[in-house]
């Protein structure tokens, strides 16, 4: 199967590299030209000039771009080019509505669409190892298997189009809470003057670990939160999880107050940061804390 690749952001170019490994990627294309070339030096593969460029000449067409726009944006510029038959995956993080119109719009040409949203960070692109949720006819998924296999270690069939994207959003919660609770027991725990290198050594195997935990608290030590995943990514997916649940007369707690720390966060400058930064706004409590005391 001959596949093309849009979006090679943080996660997206380690996909498409490993895509490339496992034989199935021709081309690819980016907004930015310059990221696709380089790309394209390193590997052999073609640089497409444009998005229908790219579809014409391939059999699956994997997305990995930043919002629900830019998704039907995509879909928009291939859809006329595109074979019948033809597998589009996107990996995106939108709505499941988005993903439903995408579905839709593509269905009108003959062609399957699969939102296949996934998790794991850089790390998890970087080794193959995501985790894939995906929403689509159970036809076109077992077709897709074999690409979505190279990228990731679990992919899982979830339903109908829209079925991985609610799978990505449950994730996206779960998230939420546990990037508010390390940051403040790390917080907590430079307070109580603990050697931190110690600490999540020892803990990382304690019952309150988490992946997150093990490879983001090394950056609050560190007080360096280079971009894993961008705090103001997760909050444009927490805004997609606010507006799915209100759609069922639903606020939840944990996504509203994590969106009102990545506010902070923003209107402080540190939107580009790793979600771990929220550890900025923990270690600072304690710090004012401790000058009124002074």
């Amino acid at each position: 199967m001959r596949a093309g690749f849009i979006g090679l952001g943080a996660m997206g170019r380690h996909m498409a590299h490993n895509l490339h490994k496992a034989g199935f990627l021709t081309a690819v294309w980016n907004r930015t030209p310059g990221a696709a070339q380089d790309f394209a030096a390193a590997t052999g593969v073609q640089a497409a000039a444009t998005p229908a460029g790219l579809a014409v000449a391939v059999d699956a067409v994997v997305l990995c771009v930043s919002a629900d726009a830019d998704v039907l944006a995509v879909v928009d510029a291939i859809a006329p080019a595109l074979r019948a038959g033809t597998l589009v995956i996107d990996c995106s993080t939108v709505s499941a509505g988005t993903a439903r119109v995408a579905a839709a719009t593509l269905a009108q040409r003959g062609v399957a669409f699969l939102d296949c949203p996934v998790s794991g960070g850089t790390e998890g692109a970087r080794d193959a190892k995501l985790a894939v949720m995906c929403g689509g006819e159970p036809a076109p998924f077992e077709r897709a298997k074999p690409l979505l296999a190279a990228m990731g270690r679990t992919v899982t069939h979830f339903g109908a189009s829209g079925a991985g994207q609610a799978a990505k959003a449950t994730n996206q919660i779960m998230c939420a809470g546990i990037i508010r609770a390390v940051a403040e027991a790390m917080a907590f725990a430079r307070a109580q003057q603990l050697p931190l290198d110690a600490l999540v050594e020892t803990l990382g195997q304690g019952a309150g670990s988490s992946w997150y935990f093990v490879n983001r608290a090394p950056n609050m030590i560190r007080g360096s939160f280079p971009a894993g995943f961008r705090v103001r990514l997760h909050a444009k997916d927490l805004g997609i999880c606010r507006a799915m649940a209100a759609e069922s007369g639903v606020a939840l707690p944990v996504v509203e107050s994590m969106l009102a720390e990545y506010a902070e966060l923003i209107a402080q400058g540190y939107g580009d940061e790793d979600i771990s930064a929220d550890y900025r706004l923990k270690a600072a409590l304690f710090d004012e804390a401790g000058r009124k005391r002074a």
